[in-house]
């Protein structure tokens, strides 16, 4: 790892200062860039992490993504972790803490829409990030993209009536335009773009040049997380300062949330005897969100200022550094795993 790499939790930290401060000083110009989106995808934020995961795309072999059926408990945890246990952790969570523990914090009404911001975010398991993660944490990335591609299937599927039960209310509107955009400029269009890359590359003969364009390319990746941390806050730097109490209180069942369903799925994969190219992967998927939809629901359902789509926004906040926590342990405890 070069320079820039082994300190990124330094420059993401530095970006968070300064996506808050930049978007204080300069909020009209946060506005205007935050106004560049389609069904509430932003544009600006959707080329940064296109910069951050072509390159793991153009490393996709996919002759060698049918070898994926050989090992199928990968695939098993994530459906398992993202679909039948944690939507209900973060349920579970939210009325345990904003029921209970901060009641005296917050109106019914906030409670309720805070609750249901958090079922949102739980709902939502991660389309395009977890490429990131996989790619830092040294995943396979053929594996990650079925597993990506598989996780996407069902929740076209599963995401209405699952949120629509843990709601408790009879019609969810999806907003399928979210929902498909994020694919197609997440998976299909990265994808589609690095198969051709590296068909370009596989007829001069050589992957040597292949892996020396996407060393080349890595440096773009780091920058353009470090921007899209930089985006984010600045985007909602106004509301950080107005409610500092109110969003530290959801961000607590948040990380709760978050490391421990990291922990359960890191610990069964290393049960199960998972290689770390897969395991790793796996775990991040079952643990960061697709921000993009659960913010889009919120605001469809409960109005652009509710508590619904506050708790949306501070899961977004919270999850660029706190994944970065989980890569960097994931690396460190490598060994745990067999070669």
């Amino acid at each position: 790892m070069g320079r820039f790499e082994r300190y990124l939790s330094l420059w993401v930290g530095l970006a968070i200062v300064a996506g808050v401060l930049l978007g204080t000083v300069f909020p009209a110009v946060f506005q205007a860039l935050a106004a560049l989106e389609i069904a509430q995808v932003n544009l600006v934020v959707a080329a940064l992490i296109w910069a951050m995961i072509y390159p793991m795309m153009v490393q996709v072999d996919l002759r060698a993504a049918a070898q994926v059926r050989r090992q199928p408990q990968g695939l098993l945890l994530t459906l398992v972790v993202n679909w039948l246990i944690k939507p209900f952790t973060m349920a579970a969570l939210g009325v345990l803490f904003f029921r209970g523990l901060f009641a005296s914090f917050v109106t019914a009404e906030e409670a309720s829409e805070i609750i249901a911001g958090m079922i949102l975010l739980g709902v939502a398991p991660c389309t395009a990030m977890v490429f990131v993660w996989s790619q830092l944490t040294k995943g396979d990335p053929n594996y990650t993209l079925v597993q990506v591609s598989l996780n996407d299937l069902i929740m076209v599927l599963v995401f209405a009536p699952l949120t629509a039960f843990l709601l408790g209310v009879s019609e969810i509107v999806v907003p399928w335009s979210t929902l498909l955009l994020a694919v197609v400029l997440y998976v299909v269009l990265p994808l589609g773009a690095g198969a051709w890359t590296r068909r370009r590359f596989e007829g001069r003969g050589t992957l040597e040049a292949l892996d020396a364009f996407t060393a080349r390319l890595k440096p773009f990746g780091m920058a353009g997380l470090v921007l899209t941390v930089v985006l984010l806050f600045g985007f909602q730097a106004q509301t950080i300062l107005a409610k500092p109490l109110l969003i530290g209180l959801i961000a607590i069942p948040l990380l709760l949330q978050t490391y421990g369903i990291f922990a359960l799925a890191y610990g069964v994969a290393q049960r199960l005897g998972l290689p770390h190219r897969i395991a790793a992967p796996a775990c991040m998927i079952g643990t960061s969100n697709f921000f993009e939809l659960a913010v889009a629901v919120a605001i469809a359902l409960f109005g652009l200022h509710s508590g619904a789509a506050l708790a949306t926004v501070v899961g977004v906040l919270v999850e660029v550094p706190v994944m970065l926590s989980l890569v960097a342990f994931a690396n460190r405890t490598r060994h745990w795993f067999p070669a």
